[in-house]
């Protein structure tokens, strides 16, 4: 049975764009929340970041994720979706079994990528990424949960010499495979995206903006039909970019100006607070 955040979440992709910005701990997950967003995702990255790591399936081990995203549901009441990478597994039966464990964590919505992490190879051979799509499907479908399951491709965040064919064929088999929402992280321009949304409609589409890129703002990717806007690791990389100039001032002057842009104790405490 959907849970109200379940419900909440995928009513949210029915119409109309929303953006679901990406905390990285409970107190950012909790600022977010009173700055009035109506959904949260999970960002590996600025997770692995908090825990002194790089961002990779290898660095944070599937139980550490589970317990992050089991904090972050509980952190707001605010439908979370859980960014699981490659599903922690490379076969069919373990994105499986693990999306299964990921649902008991209380999270709204998962995605689940084709990229492996490695090297070599760093997509997934078509065939099997469309399976392992079809077997989250599954395990989702199983639990009744109702949970919002993203089908992710890599090629262009990967830099694949064939990304401009990959991401369209492949979206459009995890549509058929049972993913609910489509996500391509690193389209190139937004003629990329307008052709990405009408080839999955009704299908809603993902589009990640981590940075300044022309053209690409929330009314504009709303026009083009665009339903979800997340931000990945880009929160986390500011509050970095701000630790990073202050402590470099501080090293290299001795001197305290990087201090000048920090949020003022009463506020963060009223915010925490629950004022």
């Amino acid at each position: 049975m959907p849970t109200a955040a379940v419900s909440a979440f995928r009513a949210l992709h029915e119409s109309g764009c929303f953006v679901i910005p990406n905390p990285w701990d409970v107190g950012s997950a909790r600022y977010l929340a009173h700055a009035g967003f109506r959904a949260l995702a999970t960002t590996s990255a600025g997770f692995a970041f908090s825990l002194g790591k790089p961002d990779s399936v290898e660095a944070v081990p599937l139980a550490a994720a589970l317990a992050h995203f089991r904090d972050m549901a509980a952190a707001t009441p605010l439908p979370v979706n859980a960014d699981f990478q490659n599903g922690y597994a490379d076969d069919p039966e373990g994105v499986a079994a693990n999306v299964t464990a990921c649902i008991a964590t209380g999270v709204a919505g998962l995605s689940i990528e084709d990229g492996t992490g490695k090297s070599g190879a760093p997509i997934y051979e078509r065939e099997l990424a469309i399976e392992r799509i079809r077997a989250a499907r599954a395990a989702i479908d199983a639990s009744g949960s109702g949970v919002v399951l993203t089908a992710r491709c890599e090629a262009y965040l990967v830099r694949h010499p064939d990304a401009a064919r990959l991401v369209p064929d492949r979206l459009a088999a995890y549509a058929g495979a049972g993913a609910d929402c489509l996500y391509a992280p690193g389209l190139p321009d937004l003629e990329t995206v307008s052709a990405i949304v009408r080839l999955v409609a009704p299908r809603p589409v993902n589009v990640l903006v981590s940075g300044p890129v022309p053209g690409f703002t929330v009314p504009r990717l709303t026009e083009l039909g665009v339903r979800r806007v997340s931000i990945g690791g880009a929160l986390a990389r500011v509050a970095w970019g701000a630790v990073g100039r202050a402590v470099a001032e501080l090293a290299s002057q001795g001197t305290f100006g990087g201090f000048a842009q920090g949020m003022p104790f009463a506020e963060l405490t009223k915010i925490f607070s629950g004022g």
